[in-house]
């Protein structure tokens, strides 16, 4: 009999839930926007009901946006904790689902989540050292160094990196409430419509919009090549649906670096090491299924 998980990736816009085996066999999906914490949490807990019921489920992982508390000696292990997100600081994410399932449970943030599924399924098969970073609502980064997701204090917060903004080329002050000016800052969809008085996705290839969100993501590349070492990048996220922003990012990166890391990858196979997630859309839900298997101890 085959083993089957759920899945919760808990966007900040968006909850995506998944009963799946693996990326090849995936039973149940559902979509629905993200309300109020209560509303939200309760419309994930019916639709799980319904699966257990029709199939039996062997764990649960949830990738959520954060930031999180993930030191599971903390009284608010589970938490969302500071998120700008309105309504949502200070939530407690885990517990109802423990108490509504009494699963064996995986919890990280969603970028994490996507990472590990990169890992296993996706664009990262085979490698020790990248980084997945999402670019959409926010920014978020995930580090696998040594084939070991990092955490660390918290975990890291790659969105809030800051990098040069040069105010005479663009003005714009930023839109995080924390920073302003870093790369969430200026690089997200909400910062692209701020500063353009339009959605990224209703902005023609050739607008001065993708050079500009190109220069900026470039820079944050920069800084973690340099820091992290990665073998490959992964770009995912609603942003870099823009494909045009792929060959643009290239080009920056290799002009920041300025052929100081003399490694192949980025001198002559660019293409491949700036890269799109090969599970697409589907990587940070898949990515909490990989959770839920890791918490099974299917892994």
């Amino acid at each position: 009999m085959t083993d089957l998980f759920a899945g919760i990736e808990a966007g900040g816009t968006k909850w995506v839930c998944m009963v799946a085996a693996h990326p090849g066999d995936i039973r149940a999906t559902t979509r629905f926007p993200t309300s109020q914490p209560g509303e939200t949490i309760e419309k994930a807990i019916q639709f799980f009901k319904e699966e257990i019921h029709n199939s039996g489920l062997k764990a649960l992982g949830i990738a959520s946006f954060g930031p999180l508390n993930l030191n599971q000696d903390s009284p608010t292990f589970g938490y969302l904790t500071t998120t700008p997100k309105p309504g949502w600081a200070d939530t407690n994410l885990l517990q109802p689902f423990q108490e509504a399932f009494n699963l064996p449970t995986g919890f990280d943030t969603d970028v994490n989540a996507a990472a590990l599924g990169e890992a296993r399924w996706g664009a990262a098969q085979g490698l020790s050292d990248f980084v997945y970073l999402t670019i959409g609502t926010g920014i978020g980064g995930a580090a696998v160094v040594n084939n070991t997701l990092v955490h660390g204090l918290i975990h890291p917060e790659m969105g809030h990196m800051l990098i040069p903004h040069d105010l005479d080329q663009d003005p714009f002050p930023g839109v995080c409430p924390y920073h302003s000016d870093c790369l969430e800052g200026l690089a997200t969809g909400p910062a692209i419509a701020a500063r353009w008085g339009e959605k990224g996705e209703n902005l023609p290839p050739d607008h001065p919009a993708w050079q500009l969100e190109a220069n900026y993501i470039a820079l944050g590349l920069a800084n973690l090549v340099t820091i992290l070492s990665p073998q490959r990048i992964i770009l995912g996220g609603g942003v870099m649906d823009q494909k045009q922003l792929f060959p643009l990012i290239r080009t920056r990166l290799q002009e920041n670096l300025a052929g100081y890391v003399p490694a192949r990858e980025i001198l002559e196979e660019i293409d491949r090491y700036i890269v799109p997630p090969k599970l697409g859309s589907q990587a940070g839900v898949l990515g909490a299924i990989a959770l839920a298997q890791e918490a099974a101890g299917s892994a």
